[in-house]
């Protein structure tokens, strides 16, 4: 299930607020500036939908999202335990990076942990299925996707090509707590 698991930057182990209840996540979250959401899919996706059956499914919600913000594009990326980079790719994902641009992803299956820095806090934000997180462009965070990855998910871009991040050279996320 969802959870919001918040820290301060300077005690790693004990957390001074926790949540599972998607209204109280997307409250406290939302007063940092970071959207929280869950959709639903307009139809039954089946077993390991290819992209545009995903895409297809959530269009509405993805049209109603483009419209407020503007965003430009979008596509559908999977990760699973038998990817040949996992161990890569997590570790990329688990340095504290910033985006010139939002960094908006819907879960349509599986999990991952995002964790943002803000105003001294940690924010960990366990996404699953139906979840919707968008983090403004300037926020330091990292994601973990587990050491046996299993997601799907929908990006949505303001930039054309994609993902890029900027990397602080912060270890703090090296201190916090991460999926197993």
């Amino acid at each position: 299930m969802s959870a919001l698991t918040i820290f301060t930057e300077s005690e790693a182990t004990t957390p001074v607020w926790y949540s599972m209840d998607a209204a109280e996540m997307a409250e406290k979250l939302g007063s940092k500036g970071v959207r929280f959401e869950r959709w639903q899919a307009d139809r039954d996706l089946g077993d390991n939908p290819d992209p545009e059956t995903v895409i297809g499914a959530y269009q509405h919600a993805i049209d109603r999202l483009v419209a407020e913000k503007g965003y430009q594009s979008w596509d559908v990326i999977s990760m699973r335990a038998d990817n040949p980079q996992k161990e890569a790719l997590r570790s990329k994902f688990l340095s504290e990076h910033t985006h010139g641009e939002d960094e908006v992803r819907f879960f349509v299956e599986g999990a991952g942990l995002f964790c943002l820095h803000l105003d001294g806090h940690i924010f960990q934000v366990l996404c699953e299925k139906n979840d919707l997180i968008s983090v403004p462009a300037g926020t330091p965070h990292w994601f973990d996707m587990g050491s046996s990855p299993h997601f799907t998910a929908i990006r949505i871009f303001d930039n054309q090509e994609g993902w890029i991040a900027k990397f602080t050279g912060d270890p703090i996320a090296d201190g916090y707590p991460r999926l197993p």
